[in-house]
C-alpha cells in the first residue's frame, strides 16, 4: 500500500494497537487484528456474506502474520476460529488434507476424524456442485484451495442424506438442500515449512431452490456480492516497491481493477494528478517509520472516475519483530466528503445570515422604526427556525411555513413543491381571508404544469429570486396557476416575490408571496428575509425527506432481524410488526416460534431496552442465545431456560436489560386432549389466552426480574392447560402503552379488541384486530398469535 519506494526490514517496536487490524502485540496468543476481525464476523452485519467471510480471512491472516511461522500459527489459529459462527477449515496444502475444523464445520460433517483428505471430508458432508455432482474432483473449489490457489467465491450445495459422515449434528433424513458460498485463501508465505489454506463456508439464505442450477448460481452471485464498501489489501514490503500480494473482492468493486491487474503492483496506480501530494507524503513518512496511518485522499478507478478514499494502513510484524506486510483498509467516503462540504457551505451561509442580521440591527439603532423592523425580522427567523425544525411530517411542515408567511410577510402565499425531476406534485395555499392552509396533491402522470412565465416557475428554473413589482390587473393562464388565479380573484394581487427553496444542490420548490396593496411593496430587506426563510425551509424539507428514507431503511433492517414463522404440525401461527412512526431508530422488539427436538413447541416474545442500532444488534444476539438455550437445554423447563439465558447475557454482555415471556407447550398425549404448557416471565407484559369460545384473559400469576439483572435468581413457572382451539397472544409494550393511561388500561383495551372478534377468528385476524387501535407511535410493536389445535 506504499505510494512509492521500498520498505527496508527492521525490528522497530510495534506501534500501539490498531483497532482495525491490530498492529500492536497479541494478547493470550491472539493478535488484536484477529480479535477485531472476529468481532466483525460475529456481528449481525456479518450476515452479509462478504462481511463475515472477510472478517474470518482477516483474522486468520493476522494470526499467520503475527506468528510468522505457519507451523506456530496452525497452533494458534483454532483459538481464533473455534467459536466463529460460520464453518471454517484449515487445509495442509502438501498433503491435501483437512487438519482443523471449527464447531460449525463439525456440525456439518459430524465426527470425521482429522486429518482427512479434503475430498473425503466433502463426501462426508454431502457437498455437491449446483448440478448435484460430487466435489471430489480437481476443479472443485475445495481441491483448488488445497492446491494453494484462492477461491474468491463459488456456490455449492449441501444435500441432506447424501453425506457419508456419522454422528451428524443436523438431521440428514429430511429438509431442503442448503446453498453455501465458499471462499478460500492461502495463508502461508512462500518458503514456510508448512503451507496452510483457509476455507470459509457461509449459508446463503433467501435463494429458492427450484432445480435450475444456473438460476440459483446467478441468485447466489447477486447475494454474495460484498455489500460493504470496505476493501482489504495486503502488501509485501520485503519485495521491491512494496507490491500488493492480495486484494479482496470489495477492492475490485470499488476501484474497477481485477485481482490479476492489482497484485504485483504498488497501489499508487490509484493516484491521479489531483491527488493531494501532502497526503501521499504523510503515507510515505508513516510507512518509512513502520507506523500505522489513516488519511483521506482522492483516488481514481480503472475507468478514470474519481472517488474519495479513506485509507488506513497498519504494519504487521512477525514474532521476531520483523516487518512482514502492510494491511490496508480502503473505504469509499465520497458521499461523506460531499455531505461535509455541503454542511460547511450551509454553516457558512448561516454565519453570513447572522452577520447580516447583526449589521441590520446596528443600522436599526440609528432609527426606532428600523430597529423595530430588524427586531421583527429576527423574531420571525427565530420563530421560523424553532417552528420548522419541530416537525418531521411533510404536511405539518408546509402548514407551519404557510402560517409564518401570512399575514406577517404577505396577504397570501402559494408554496409549490416539486420532485427530483422538477414535476409539481404539491401546491399549498394560504390567505388572510380564510386563515387556513389548503393542500392540493398531484399524482405521477397528472402533475400540475406551471406556466413558463409564472414567477414560481421562473424561480424554480433559475434558482433565483423573482420580484415582480407590478402584476397585471388580471392573472391568467400565461402567468399564474389555477390556485393562484382563484386566490387573486378573491383578494387581488399587486406585487409578488418568488424565492426558490434550494438545499444541498436540490431544488424543493418555490415560495411565492403576494401583497394586495401598492402602499406595501417588497423592499430589499424583505427579499433577504424571504430568501433566508426559503433556505431554512428547504433544508428542513430535505431533512424530512432524508428522515423518511432513513425510517424506511430502519424499518427494513428491523424486519430483517425478525424470523419467518415455521410450519409446525398442530399449530397455526401469525405474527405482526409495526415500527415506530415518530423516530428513525430501529428497536429491540422480537418474537420467535420453534418446534423443539422433543416435539414440544416454544413460543417467545421479548423487548430489549433501547431504541437504536445497538438495541437491534443486542436483540439479534439475545434471540440467538435464547434459541440455543431452548433447543439444547438439558432441562427444558422454561424457568431453567430463562435462568441460563440470564447467565449468558451477563457473562457475554449481550444486552443491558430485556423483558421476555417464554411458553413451552407439550402436545396432548391423546387425540382431543389439552396441550400442557409451562410459562416463565421475565418482566414482560402478561400473555393473553383466548379460549375456543372466544373469551380472552391475561395469563397472570407469574412474573420475574428482567433478563440479565440477577443470574442467581430462581424463576417461577406457571402451568397452563390449553384446550384444542386455544390461542396464546404475545405482544410488546408498544401495543398497550398510550399517553395518559397506565399499562393495565392498555392491556384491558387490547383484551376488548380481541374479544370483539368472531370466535373462529384466525391468528392473522387476531393480529389485525390487536393493532387496529390507536398506537402511540413512539415505540415498536412486536406481536405473535399461536393457536394450538
Amino acid at each position: 500500500m506504499r505510494p512509492e519506494g521500498q520498505q527496508t526490514r527492521g525490528s522497530t517496536t510495534p506501534p500501539p494497537e490498531d483497532l482495525a487490524f491490530g498492529a500492536g502485540p497479541a494478547h493470550d496468543g491472539v493478535p488484536v487484528a484477529a480479535r477485531a476481525a472476529m468481532a466483525e464476523a460475529a456481528s449481525p452485519a456479518g450476515e452479509v456474506p462478504g462481511d463475515r467471510q472477510a472478517g474470518v480471512v482477516t483474522a486468520a491472516s493476522a494470526v499467520v502474520s503475527e506468528h510468522g511461522d505457519a507451523e506456530a500459527a496452525s497452533t494458534a489459529l483454532p483459538a481464533v476460529l473455534a467459536d466463529v459462527p460460520v464453518a471454517v477449515l484449515l487445509i495442509d496444502q502438501k498433503s491435501g488434507s483437512v487438519t482443523y475444523a471449527n464447531a460449525a464445520a463439525v456440525e456439518m460433517a459430524g465426527n470425521v476424524h482429522l486429518p482427512v483428505d479434503i475430498d473425503t471430508w466433502g463426501a462426508a458432508v454431502g457437498l455437491t456442485d449446483l448440478g448435484g455432482a460430487p466435489l471430489a474432483r480437481t476443479t472443485g473449489p475445495l481441491s483448488v484451495v488445497a492446491q494453494g490457489q484462492p477461491v474468491t467465491g463459488e456456490a455449492v450445495r449441501l444435500q441432506p442424506g447424501r453425506g457419508t459422515g456419522t454422528d451428524r449434528a443436523h438431521d440428514d433424513d429430511g429438509g431442503d438442500d442448503r446453498l453455501l458460498w465458499v471462499t478460500g485463501f492461502p495463508l502461508s508465505q512462500p518458503g514456510n515449512s508448512q503451507q496452510l489454506s483457509l476455507v470459509v463456508f457461509l449459508e446463503v439464505e433467501g435463494v429458492a431452490g427450484g432445480g435450475d442450477a444456473e438460476a440459483e448460481l446467478q441468485a447466489l452471485r447477486e447475494r454474495a456480492v460484498v455489500a460493504t464498501d470496505i476493501a482489504f489489501t495486503i502488501t509485501d514490503p520485503r519485495e521491491p516497491d512494496d507490491p500488493l500480494v492480495w486484494v479482496n473482492p470489495s477492492f475490485t468493486r470499488i476501484t474497477g481493477y481485477s485481482y490479476e491487474e492489482s497484485v504485483g503492483r504498488n497501489c499508487r496506480f490509484l493516484q491521479g494528478p489531483s491527488t493531494d501530494r501532502a497526503a501521499v507524503a504523510t503515507i510515505r513518512t508513516a510507512l518509512a517509520a513502520q507506523e500505522a496511518v489513516t488519511v483521506v485522499l482522492l483516488n481514481h478507478r480503472r475507468d478514470g472516475t474519481a472517488f474519495w478514499n479513506q485509507l488506513s494502513i497498519s504494519p504487521v510484524f512477525d514474532g521476531e519483530g520483523e516487518l512482514v506486510s502492510f494491511v490496508g483498509v480502503q473505504t469509499d467516503v465520497t458521499e461523506r466528503v460531499r455531505v461535509e462540504s455541503e454542511r460547511e457551505a450551509a454553516f457558512a451561509a448561516e454565519q453570513n445570515a447572522r452577520q447580516e442580521a447583526e449589521q441590520a440591527r446596528a443600522v436599526a439603532e440609528q432609527a426606532q422604526r428600523d430597529a423595530e423592523d430588524a427586531q421583527g425580522r429576527l423574531a420571525l427567523m427565530a420563530e421560523a427556525t424553532s417552528s420548522l425544525i419541530a416537525t418531521l411530517d411533510a404536511g405539518d411542515l408546509l402548514d407551519r411555513l404557510a402560517t409564518l408567511c401570512v399575514p406577517t410577510l404577505a396577504d397570501w402565499v402559494v408554496i409549490t413543491v416539486v420532485d427530483g425531476s422538477g414535476e409539481v406534485h404539491e401546491v399549498v395555499a394560504r390567505d388572510r381571508e380564510r386563515q387556513r392552509t389548503e393542500v392540493r396533491r398531484f399524482e405521477a402522470g397528472h402533475a400540475l404544469r406551471l406556466p413558463a412565465g409564472s414567477p414560481s416557475q421562473r424561480a424554480i428554473t433559475s434558482s433565483r429570486t423573482v420580484l415582480v413589482e407590478r402584476l397585471p390587473g388580471r392573472l391568467d393562464d400565461a402567468i399564474a396557476s389555477p390556485v393562484a388565479q382563484e386566490v387573486a380573484g378573491r383578494l387581488g394581487a399587486v406585487t409578488s416575490l418568488s424565492t426558490p427553496m434550494v438545499a444541498r444542490h436540490r431544488t424543493a420548490g418555490a415560495i411565492t408571496l403576494v401583497r394586495t396593496s401598492p402602499d406595501r411593496p417588497f423592499t430589499p430587506d424583505d427579499v433577504g428575509l424571504v430568501e433566508d426563510l426559503a433556505r431554512r425551509a428547504a433544508l428542513v424539507m430535505d431533512n424530512v425527506r432524508l428522515y423518511q428514507q432513513e425510517h424506511a431503511v430502519a424499518d427494513t433492517l428491523q424486519r430483517s432481524l425478525l424470523p419467518d414463522l415455521p410450519t409446525i404440525p398442530g399449530v397455526t401461527a401469525a405474527a405482526h410488526y409495526v415500527s415506530a412512526s415518530t423516530a428513525a431508530d430501529v428497536g429491540g422488539d422480537f418474537y420467535d416460534l420453534l418446534q423443539l427436538p422433543d416435539g414440544s413447541v416454544g413460543m417467545v416474545v421479548g423487548d430489549v431496552v433501547g431504541h437504536d442500532v445497538a438495541a437491534a444488534a443486542a436483540m439479534g444476539h439475545l434471540r440467538g442465545l435464547l434459541r440455543a438455550c431452548m433447543w439444547e437445554a438439558p432441562d427444558p423447563h422454561p424457568s431453567t431456560v430463562l435462568t441460563r439465558v440470564d447467565r449468558l447475557v451477563q457473562g457475554l454482555r449481550v444486552a443491558s436489560l430485556a423483558t421476555m415471556a417464554y411458553l413451552r407447550a407439550v402436545p396432548p398425549a391423546e387425540q382431543g386432549g389439552p396441550w400442557r404448557a409451562l410459562l416463565a416471565n421475565a418482566g414482560h407484559p402478561p400473555l393473553l389466552l383466548r379460549s375456543p369460545d372466544g373469551q380472552v384473559r391475561p395469563i397472570d400469576g407469574v412474573t420475574g426480574l428482567l433478563v440479565g439483572v440477577d443470574v442467581d435468581a430462581e424463576r417461577a413457572a406457571l402451568a397452563v392447560d390449553l384446550p384444542p382451539g386455544s390461542t396464546v397472544v404475545g405482544y410488546t409494550d408498544g401495543l398497550v402503552e398510550t399517553p395518559g393511561s397506565d399499562l393495565d388500561q392498555g392491556i384491558a383495551a387490547l383484551v376488548e379488541r380481541l374479544s370483539a372478534t368472531p370466535a373462529d377468528a384466525s391468528p392473522r385476524e387476531l393480529c389485525d384486530a390487536a393493532v387496529s387501535g390507536t398506537l402511540d407511535g413512539r415505540d415498536d410493536v412486536a406481536l405473535i398469535a399461536v393457536r394450538f389445535r
